[in-house]
């Protein structure tokens, strides 16, 4: 994308903005449709290891809440 490019899109006012926004949203969208994130068979194995880890041990890990406070009292 060209600097003029840019710049204006950026002078574009919000509404056509909000508009460009959601085009691109639905042809990124469309594109992955199928599998948003291929993944290759050692990633795939890996997943599904992982996945049978966190069903054996449904106590393991920390609940939603415990780490949007986490996130939320991080020091920045």
């Amino acid at each position: 994308m060209t600097r003029e490019l840019r710049e204006a899109l950026f002078r574009l006012p919000l509404a056509e903005r909000l508009e460009l926004v959601e085009a691109l949203w639905d042809s990124i969208a469309l594109e992955c449709e199928q599998e948003p994130h291929p993944l290759d068979e050692e990633q795939r194995r890996d997943l599904d290891r992982r996945l049978a880890e966190a069903d054996a041990d449904p106590t393991g890990g920390a609940s939603w809440e415990d780490v949007r406070e986490r996130v939320r009292h991080r020091p920045r």
